[in-house]
């Protein structure tokens, strides 16, 4: 066991050694893994919002104002009563 210890005991063993030439591989060549996959779904976000967007723009224009329900006659006479106005045949 003790010579297990003192074999490594100033330099880090071989697997080490080369995971942190790959680590300094990956710096030196450019884009943070994080970075992309930010960039990707920020993009994503962005063109769902866009889109969505361009399509009620798109339905504004194209689409018939909505119909709007009747009044019914027992709210239209509450109305006339809350106004004053007296009814036909009252």
């Amino acid at each position: 066991m003790d010579d297990y210890d003192g074999e490594f005991a100033y330099h880090p063993p071989p697997s080490f050694d080369r995971a942190e030439k790959v680590v300094k591989d990956v710096e030196a060549k450019g884009f943070n893994p994080g970075l992309i996959v930010l960039i990707l779904v920020g993009g994503l976000l962005l063109a769902f919002l866009i889109g969505n967007y361009v399509l009620y723009m798109y339905a504004q224009k194209t689409l018939p104002p909505r119909k709007k329900k009747p009044v019914s006659k027992k709210k239209m006479k509450r109305e006339r009563l809350k106004q004053g106005v007296a009814t036909a045949g009252e």
